[in-house]
């Protein structure tokens, strides 16, 4: 059963930040509610005060211009999986948010709830780093963005200081010629690993080196060092073979219910090369 708190529903990016200030760490940012109600449940943590900011308008738009995407920081999943402007300007994010967790999941949690409680079992944070995404947060000093790779520095640990809160994530669009993909491996309603990858092939061959972050199977999503790559034949198994290694070296899995250490790293290579793959084939 969840123990008594008190709703504090603000209208206003500065009544949210004010109200922020006043309960310190008793009190929690409510949007979706999918990760923090649970975890109350659970009892592995309390928050006297919830701040509910769904009433907040700004908060929940989604605008795009020719080089980057905004999603506000109460747009849920599937507003993200249904929204032209994603779907137009960047699809392969709109079909990652379309296999989150599930219905119930995805009709009430939010992008920038997943990344505020830094849930290292999450699929958005690793096409986010890819991407370069930025979280916008704002606070009593100001607003200042931070890199999704920064923001996120370990298990259920982030930047937000006690006064923030999250108004959006802006994503830069890649070029035109730029592939995006994301693959990953789930059994429950968590994924066990999902990479990320981006990159453009040219008659066969990366374009310089492609970008490739591994994510849920670690405290944080991994970027691999992949310089070595740039030029190499991106049909080639060998090829894949050496980024599936790299992958497997830079990540420190944790064993879970989901498989152990070795099994986890095993995963980690298996979809590197299927996302690198996908990468060629989206080329060709």
């Amino acid at each position: 059963m969840l123990r008594r708190f008190d709703v504090h529903r603000v209208t206003s990016i500065a009544e949210a930040v004010d109200a922020r200030q006043r309960f310190g760490e008793d009190a929690a940012i409510y949007a979706g509610g999918t990760e923090l109600l649970l975890a109350m449940k659970m009892g592995v943590a309390r928050w006297p005060h919830l701040i509910d900011v769904k009433a907040i308008p700004a908060l929940g738009r989604i605008t795009a211009t020719n080089d980057a995407l905004r999603i506000g920081a109460t747009a849920t999943h599937w507003d993200i999986e249904r929204n032209a402007l994603v779907g137009g300007a960047l699809p392969a994010l709109a079909r990652l948010e379309a296999n989150v967790a599930n219905v119930r999941v995805r009709a009430a949690g939010t992008l920038a709830g997943n990344l505020a409680f830094g849930e290292p079992h999450a699929d958005p944070p690793s096409m986010l780093i890819a991407l370069g995404a930025r979280v916008v947060l704002e606070g009593k000093s100001g607003t200042r963005s931070v890199a999704v790779h920064e923001f996120i520095t370990g298990m259920y640990q982030t930047a937000l200081a006690g006064d923030e809160i999250i108004v959006a994530i802006d994503i830069p669009l890649p070029a035109k010629d730029v592939r995006v993909a994301y693959v990953k491996f789930q059994i429950l309603e968590r994924p066990s690993v999902g990479v990320a990858a981006l990159g453009t092939v040219r008659d066969g061959r990366f374009v310089g080196a492609p970008t490739v972050v591994v994510g849920a199977v670690d405290e944080v999503a991994r970027a691999v060092p992949t310089a070595q790559f740039a030029g190499a034949d991106a049909r080639d198994a060998r090829t894949l073979d050496a980024i599936a290694e790299a992958a497997r070296a830079a990540v420190e899995p944790t064993a879970d219910l989901a498989g152990s250490v070795e099994f986890k790293r095993h995963l980690v290579g298996v979809f590197t090369q299927r996302v690198c793959a996908t990468l060629a084939a989206q080329a060709s």
